[in-house]
């Protein structure tokens, strides 16, 4: 009997959790048609605008010194002075090195006394020649005899002139002695000290200087761009900007060459800008971003950080009536300092989300986030500080 009872209590405990289950179960799901409802996302919205941008081409250039001068000695001599300091400004004309000229010297001089002595042999030879001359017509010489004088004189004639050349080599000989500076510039690294004996073959030189002001960047573009570059050319000058890093303000150029072939193993044009570098923050051999500037043009414009990259491409989140975002693909045509030109998908006006596209999809509500207004997670936690301070004080 007894068992019996227990086996009635265990049905009737057994039903009572079934349903009981059932219930709750029934309590927890939602009705037909009714969505759950989510908290609303904070995020920064900006507005699509229309403005002019200009149409631009970069690549990664290189600056190069508008001409270098290898100094290089012409005599063979002794370093006897250095007149400039490892890395000073020079100019055309300066006086950079001196070579030992005694030598030189002494070679002018007995040049100039060969001319001397042959210049007195000369007027000889004429005044003989002249005289003659005279016994010839009146038959006291005979014509070889006056033949033979004039031949003496035109030979000696011949030896001043040779004269004359080897005292003008002499004196270049010696003007090498000074070198000067033949372009304005920069000197490097001085490869031959004073006492050092120079030659005419040298392989290394003694100094060489670079022209910075103006200078060029050089860099290369695709070929595709050469005829709308080309074409642009015809109307004026194109701007080039050099791009320099940590944020300085860029150096602007024109661009100065176009080079007359294509470069078949990269299929690039190479293209050279002109700088004034007035504040020689373009230094030869650093490499820069070269921005070639050829029209300006009206587009619509949003901040790059709206773009996202999904699965079907470049998209943005875009704010509706509603306060809820749709995902609207886009086509970007270029990137300029932060922003992104949108050449499909947008319109002028249209809002779209900038900050917060983590947590969105497709018909998310949003906040819209204001400088003054603070995230809802620290507003929660400051509410929550409030109250355990309230109950404290109680």
């Amino acid at each position: 009997m007894k068992r019996l009872v227990w086996l009635a209590v265990l049905v009737i405990a057994i039903g009572f959790y079934v349903g009981y289950g059932q219930m709750t179960t029934a309590a927890k799901k939602p009705e037909p048609g009714r969505r759950e409802s989510r908290p609303a996302v904070p995020v920064t919205v900006v507005a699509a605008v229309q403005k002019i941008m200009p149409v631009q081409l970069e690549a990664v250039g290189t600056v190069e010194p508008y001409s270098t001068v290898s100094i290089r000695s012409q005599v063979t001599g002794a370093i006897t002075k250095v007149h400039f300091q490892e890395g000073q400004d020079v100019k055309e004309g300066d006086l950079l090195f001196t070579v030992d000229p005694r030598p030189f010297e002494a070679t002018l001089k007995q040049a100039e006394a060969n001319l001397a002595k042959d210049t007195a042999m000369l007027a000889n030879a004429r005044e003989q020649a002249r005289r003659y001359q005279e016994l010839v017509k009146k038959q006291y010489v005979s014509q070889e005899q006056y033949d033979q004088i004039k031949t003496n004189a035109d030979a000696i004639e011949a030896t001043v002139d040779a004269d004359k050349a080897n005292v003008e080599n002499a004196k270049v000989q010696l003007s090498y002695c000074r070198i000067y500076s033949p372009v304005t510039g920069r000197t490097g690294s001085l490869l031959v000290n004073e006492g050092n004996v120079v030659r005419t073959n040298d392989a290394t030189p003694l100094v060489t200087i670079n022209q910075v002001t103006p200078i060029y960047v050089t860099f290369a573009l695709p070929e595709q761009n050469l005829p709308q570059i080309k074409s642009r050319l015809i109307g004026g000058k194109l701007t080039v900007q050099a791009v320099l890093p940590q944020g300085q303000q860029p150096e602007q150029g024109d661009l100065s060459f176009i080079d007359n072939s294509v470069d078949r193993t990269t299929g690039t044009i190479k293209l050279k800008g002109t700088f004034r570098n007035g504040e020689r923050r373009l230094w030869p051999g650093q490499f820069v971003k070269a921005v070639l500037k050829l029209t300006d043009q009206e587009a619509i414009v949003v901040p790059s950080d709206a773009v996202q990259t999904g699965q079907q491409g470049q998209q943005v989140f875009v704010v509706r009536q509603d306060s809820a975002v749709d995902v609207r693909p886009v086509v970007v045509s270029r990137s300029l300092n932060g922003e992104s030109v949108i050449e499909k998908g947008l319109q002028a006006g249209e809002r779209v989300v900038t900050d917060g596209q983590f947590l969105l999809a497709p018909g998310s509500r949003i906040q819209i986030k204001t400088a003054n207004s603070p995230n809802p997670d620290q507003k929660g936690g400051a509410q929550e500080g409030a109250r355990r301070k309230k109950e404290t004080a109680s």
